[in-house]
Formats: structure tokens, C-alpha cells, sequence
């Protein structure tokens, strides 16, 4: 499982007096939307576009846009919006001219419609909740929603698959799949995020003995087809494909189960006819399959923690899969890695204190370089500021525009160049001093969106956060 930070910033610090005002965490009311500027217009040729599910539209982190800001002030860029939220570890989504978001307060998961751009609420709908983390971590909602065609698809941290309309959050319909299928609570309940393929939704759903993998049609809520009889709900989210011509979707399923087991499947998403199923999982109780599938031509990357490392499978034209190679070397915890030219990238490690940001060659499975970046920073806590050892820690990455965007688990913002060769550090801000920074960010129009997950050391509270990034 994952363990809290241990790293010189062990806990989150009450709130206290800083020289610039905040509001302090335990007093801040949910759903406060902040103006702080207006976003400048899109630069002359300009390439956008929307950003309405888990991962961003290719599924994998790869961002189209052009002519961005690529220089960090030190207080970061510049802030248009926030909102105080509550718990959760979900990334926003955008379509045109709606994000939506989703987090918890109290005993109430609250959808949230809001315009990308200035932060006015179209919107915002509660539903019950009574989810606990037996592990002590946020006890809010998860998996990402989905924005497609009028509508919006959430996952709820127990289970329930609602449809929603986008224009008003009239509920369409709603399905409690953990009741459905019997299916009990995983480590750190529902994690991942669906999949829409065509007509249907693709649920790792984990039932014992089966169906893993559930196609469920998205203007009625009913089950199409199930696939698979092992393997429980995994974190990591399905990925679409297109392997020696035609459309599949990897599932990386795996939870919590003794023993524990898990891996990748191969299924045809119009019918959900496996293809073949790969097991790879963790020997550990404690763990879970987390970052998605990568998928590289006709091949496919996974890999996990806990003493588990990688693997990339072959796939040939009969949809049968065998490894290329595997490696100890690139276990990745849960955040997905990037592709880019022949080369992966991510944050190989289990924890805070021992993560390294790796670069592996995809022909040879040979690691090209490992580091441990590492730079001081000033800290405020109690009122006084002081100098601490600071890193990237499991960070999550975007590609884009040519370079890589990186947001560090303790709330840090780079602009960086990658290569085989190493990185190249271009820009670094420290947005805000919180931990648990785990929601890969999002790039939509020009503007950026960052969730601080848990309020910060110096006591500013949780919040969804919109920067603009376009060149003028």
C-alpha cells in the first residue's frame, strides 16, 4: 500500500500565521470560488483543445497545446481562479465551455459545473456518501469524470456510476456496481476511472470470481457485456488502442485479494471478448496495479510497484502477447509514465524518500538514467520560515509543447527537457507547500489546472487552483 510521507515535512502543520493572509484550513468554507485575474486571449495560432477524461483525450498524458508560458515566477503563474474543496484525489475535466469536478464534504460526494475559464458555478450536485479509508488516507472520491456528448459519467468511491446532464446535473441514471456484482471495498475503494469507448462505458469493476471487466451502454446505464473472471478493481484506469488495425482496451486490473493477483487484459470493446490476460501484480498483500497501461504501437507497457518493476509485451497480429523484456529497474507506483521517443519516463519507487526519476530505453528494457533531483527551499511553518531539503518526489508529468510539464508531490511546478541523455530543469515554483499532490494536472485552452489535495503547511485549505499559461 501506499504510506504517508516521510520526509523531513512529517506532518501537516496547524494553521498559524504567515506574512501574507490565508485562510486558515479548519475555518475555510467548501465551494468558495476566488477571482483573482482574468486569463489573457489565446495567442495568434494557437493550438487547444479539451481535456474531458482521465489522462486527457489520448489517454496518456500527452497535452496538443502551443504557444504556452514557459517561465515559472517565483510565486508560480499567474492565478485566475480557486475554488476551497474537500477531499478527494480526482483531476477536473473540460469540454468547451464546462469543467466539471468532483470531491467530497462530509458525508455528501458534490459534483461541480463550473466555466473553465473564469470559475462561475453553472452547477454543483450532492449525493450521499458513507466511504471510509480503513487506512487513514482522504476519504473522497477518486476516479475522474467524463464529459462526452451532452453528459457527464461519474465513479463514486463506493461504486455507484452515475449519468449526469451536463447542462443542469439532472440525474439520467445510476448504477451501485459494488451492489451489483457483489464486490466488496478495495484497499483505498474505487479508484479507477472509466473508460468511454463508442457507445459504452468500460468499468474495471473486480468481482470475485468475476466479471472483471464490465461494457456498460452510457444512455442507459445497462450491462452489455462482462468480461474475465479473475482479478479484482485495480487503481489504474482502461486504455483504448488501436493494435494491428483494430480498436481494443487494456485493463489493468488487481486490488485487493489473497493471494494477490492481477495483470493486464485484452479485450474487444464492442463485444468484450478477451484477447489474452498477462499476470502481473506485486507478491505483496498491501498492493495494488495503479499507473494505466502505455501503449507503444502494437505494444503495451505496464508496470507497478513493490519489488515489481516493468513489463512490455509484444502483441502479434493474432492478438497473443508474449514480453519483449522486463525490468526490476522501473516499478512505477501510480503514476502512469510518459513515452516519447523510444524512451519512458517516470518515478521509479515505493515512497516519498526513495522515488527516483528514471528514463528507460523501450527497444532494450535498459535503464538510460536514474536520478534523485534535490534542491533547498524555504518553508513557512509557525510563523517562521526555514530552509529544507526539498525533491520531485512521485511526481506526475504532461507532455507538451515540446517539453514536459511536472508537478512534484509536495506541491512543486517544473518545466522540463527530457532526453536520454538526462533532464533538463528550465523552470521551478513551488505553488503551494501541501502534500499528497498526486492528481495529474490539466491543460485545456491555455490554462492550467492543479488540485492542492490537502491544506497546506502554512494552513491555506484545499483547493482547485486555474493558472493561465498562454503566450501573449
Amino acid at each position: 500500500m501506499v504510506h504517508p510521507p516521510v520526509s523531513i515535512l512529517l506532518l501537516l502543520l496547524a494553521c498559524s500565521a504567515v506574512s501574507a493572509p490565508s485562510l486558515c484550513a479548519d475555518d475555510a468554507p467548501l465551494g468558495v470560488i476566488t477571482v483573482h485575474a482574468q486569463a489573457h486571449p489565446l495567442a495568434a495560432g494557437a493550438v487547444t483543445g479539451d481535456w474531458p477524461c482521465f489522462l486527457g483525450p489520448t489517454h496518456n498524458g500527452v497535452c496538443i497545446e502551443t504557444k504556452l508560458i514557459k517561465t515559472l515566477p517565483k510565486d508560480g503563474p499567474r492565478l485566475l481562479w480557486s475554488m476551497t474543496r474537500g477531499t478527494g484525489y480526482c483531476s477536473p475535466s473540460v469540454a468547451d465551455d464546462h469543467l466539471v469536478y468532483l470531491h467530497r464534504d462530509g458525508d455528501a460526494e458534490i459534483v461541480e459545473c463550473l466555466h473553465p475559464d473564469s470559475g462561475a458555478r453553472y452547477w454543483s450536485v450532492r449525493f450521499p456518501t458513507t466511504y471510509a479509508d480503513r487506512y487513514g488516507y482522504n476519504n473522497g472520491p477518486r476516479a475522474t469524470p467524463i464529459i462526452a456528448n451532452g453528459f457527464v459519467y461519474t465513479y463514486s468511491s463506493q461504486g455507484v456510476l452515475r449519468c449526469l446532464k451536463l447542462s443542469d446535473g439532472a440525474t439520467v441514471w445510476t448504477r451501485d456496481l459494488l451492489t451489483d456484482y457483489k464486490v466488496g471495498q478495495n484497499f483505498f475503494g474505487v479508484g479507477s476511472s472509466p473508460l468511454l469507448s463508442g457507445n459504452l462505458l468500460i468499468v474495471n469493476v473486480g468481482a470475485p470470481g468475476g466479471p472483471c471487466v464490465v461494457g456498460i451502454d452510457r444512455t442507459t446505464g445497462a450491462s452489455v457485456w462482462t468480461c474475465g473472471d479473475q482479478w479484482g478493481p485495480s487503481y489504474a484506469s482502461p486504455v483504448p488502442a488501436t493494435i494491428h488495425g483494430k480498436s481494443r482496451v487494456f485493463v489493468f486490473a488487481g486490488g485487493e485479494s489473497r493471494p494477490p493477483t492481477g495483470g493486464l487484459l485484452s479485450l474487444d470493446p464492442a463485444t468484450g471478448a478477451l484477447d489474452f490476460s498477462f499476470p502481473w501484480r506485486s507478491h505483496s498483500y498491501e498492493s495494488v496495479n495503479a499507473a494505466s497501461p502505455v501503449v507503444i504501437g502494437d505494444q503495451v507497457f505496464i508496470t507497478a510497484s513493490y519489488m515489481t518493476g516493468g513489463a512490455l509485451l509484444d502483441i502479434a497480429a493474432d492478438f497473443t502477447a508474449k514480453p519483449a523484456w522486463t525490468s526490476d529497474d522501473f516499478g512505477c507506483h501510480f503514476c502512469t509514465p510518459l513515452y516519447r521517443d523510444g524512451y519512458l519516463y517516470g518515478f521509479h519507487g515505493r515512497n516519498e524518500p526513495d522515488v527516483e526519476f528514471a528514463c528507460i530505453e523501450v527497444k532494450t528494457g535498459k535503464v538510460a538514467w536514474s536520478e534523485r533531483p534535490e534542491w533547498q527551499d524555504s518553508l513557512v511553518e509557525h510563523g517562521a520560515r526555514r530552509e529544507v531539503a526539498m525533491s520531485i518526489f512521485r511526481g506526475e508529468l504532461i507532455s507538451v509543447d515540446g517539453s514536459c510539464l511536472c508537478l512534484g508531490e509536495q506541491g512543486h511546478l517544473l518545466w522540463l527537457d527530457l532526453n536520454p541523455t538526462g533532464y533538463k530543469e528550465n523552470a521551478r515554483t513551488w505553488l503551494f507547500a501541501a502534500p499528497e499532490s498526486w492528481t495529474p494536472p490539466v491543460i485545456s485552452h491555455g490554462l492550467l489546472y492543479i488540485c492542492q489535495n490537502r491544506p497546506g503547511y502554512d494552513g491555506t485549505p484545499a483547493r482547485l487552483l486555474c493558472y493561465d499559461l498562454r503566450a501573449e
